[in-house]
Order: structure tokens, then sequence, then C-alpha cells
């Protein structure tokens, strides 16, 4: 069977600064990674960030050594500066979750959470 997306959620957070936007999508997907796996994918920027069991397994065990309750993906985010960014992260625990952060020049800080459609 071939994956399948469906779109979980759409927003973007506009920069009063000069007319632009960044906007995000998150999607479900019921084949991802190696093992063929349910996940959900969060494109921001032009980038696609991927949690799939794999690669979650791995952020999981890191955020646990560093004993932190919300790993940042430093790899995955982007950031001008203090003011302008798109932050990514992993929220260890049960329900695993992914969180993303955006902030524009004028605007404050829009987070939400999605729910992994798994455990590791």
């Amino acid at each position: 069977m071939a994956n399948q997306k469906t779109i979980i959620d759409q927003w973007s957070v506009k920069d009063l600064e000069d007319n632009t936007s960044i906007n995000v999508t998150v999607e479900h997907n019921t084949e991802l990674g190696n093992a063929g796996l349910p996940g959900i994918q969060i494109l921001g920027m032009g980038q696609f960030v991927t949690f799939e069991p794999a690669i979650v397994a791995q952020w999981a065990y890191k955020a646990g050594k560093l004993g932190t309750d919300e790993y940042f993906l430093e790899e995955k985010s982007w950031a001008r500066n203090e003011e302008e960014y798109i932050k990514y992260y992993l929220l260890p625990g049960s329900p695993l979750k992914a969180r993303v952060s955006v902030k524009t020049r004028s605007s404050r800080p829009v987070t939400k959470d999605y729910e992994l459609p798994f455990e590791v």
C-alpha cells in the first residue's frame, strides 16, 4: 500500500514588518522511515521535519540523557535571530509530541503541539 498523507493542520504567522508569513503544514503519513510506519511530517520554511519511530527513539534517548522535558531539534530549526525563527522540539513522555514554535519580527511566538501516532 502506498503512503497516504492527511493534512492535520495548516497555519501561518504574519510579519507586519515586510508583509511576509512563515507558513506551517503538518501531515500524518501512513508510511515514514525505513520501516514504513506511521508518523508525522512538519513543513516550514521549505524544509520537512519527519517524526517517525526510528529517529524519534534517538531523540527521546538524547532527551533522557539530558534530563529534559523538551528536546530542541537544533539541526532542523531555523533562526535568523531571536526575533525571527521556526523551532522544532520533541516532547518525550507519554504521549510523545512534536512541537513547533514560530516567531516573526512583529509577532509573539506561536507554539503548537502534535501528538505522535506511536510510542517508543
